[in-house]
């Protein structure tokens, strides 16, 4: 099956978004994969960029191989993402930078490369961002403000772009995650974390690839921040 569309992963080396590649060519779509690290693949079907989001014009470019590849931009999942948890007084400089410059420049570079890639193709697009469940449920145990500043931001701009975009066909989620079971834990901490959740466990890399399956092909669902963090926003 070839459905003639075109996903780009970010943070596509490891963990959730190496587990998009196959699920996005089992619907039929060449994918774009980018990370900082990301090595080759044999399926002419899927092109790999090396790609440091951070860094001004490094989004536009993945976007750019991506057409000159594939000739179009149908969806976009910002998965790329930098967590560092550390009391508010202790971030520094360096920790902004680095938490901003992948949770927030990476979104925009990319993101408007693909918007404008969408509008100049016609028939519409999906924009997925990958947020968390800090944002709207703050835990006295995970001081993660840094956290909340940037993947708020995507949460806003999410619903933002979903109705500026609504008209043209251009849809766009998020997803707010608890905490996944992914090579950022190790897994020496997983029993603690899991403890954060009420179901009491951690999420898994394919219950998060499911969810964004469900949203790629919900056509009626725009604007919404998908909670998939066993209940942790309901409560605790």
């Amino acid at each position: 099956m070839n459905s003639g569309k075109v996903a780009v992963v970010t943070g596509a080396s490891q963990g959730i978004g190496a587990a998009l590649v196959p699920a996005y060519r089992k619907l039929g779509y060449a994918v774009v994969a980018t990370s900082r690290s990301i090595g080759t693949s044999d399926d002419p079907e899927v092109l790999t960029v090396r790609a440091d989001l951070s860094l001004p014009g490094e989004g536009a470019r993945v976007v750019d191989e991506a057409i000159t590849r594939f000739g179009r931009v149908d969806t976009l999942v910002n998965n790329a993402g930098v967590f560092v948890a550390k009391p508010f007084a202790d971030y520094t400089d360096d920790d902004f930078a680095t938490v901003a410059g992948t949770n927030l420049r990476g979104f925009f570079d990319i993101s408007r490369g693909a918007v404008a890639a969408m509008l100049a193709q016609g028939g519409g697009g999906h924009i997925v961002s990958l947020s968390t469940s800090l944002v709207d449920h703050a835990l006295s145990q995970v001081p993660a403000a840094l956290a909340a500043l940037t993947k708020g931001g995507l949460n806003a701009v999410t619903k933002s772009l979903a109705i500026e975009y609504a008209t043209a066909g251009i849809r766009a989620n998020a997803l707010a995650l608890g905490i996944i079971r992914t090579p950022m834990h190790p897994p020496e901490s997983h029993d603690a974390l899991a403890a954060l959740h009420p179901v009491g466990r951690l999420g898994e890399i394919d219950e998060v690839v499911d969810a964004i399956m469900f949203l790629e092909q919900a056509a009626f669902v725009t604007g919404e921040i998908l909670h998939l963090d066993g209940g942790q926003s309901a409560g605790h």
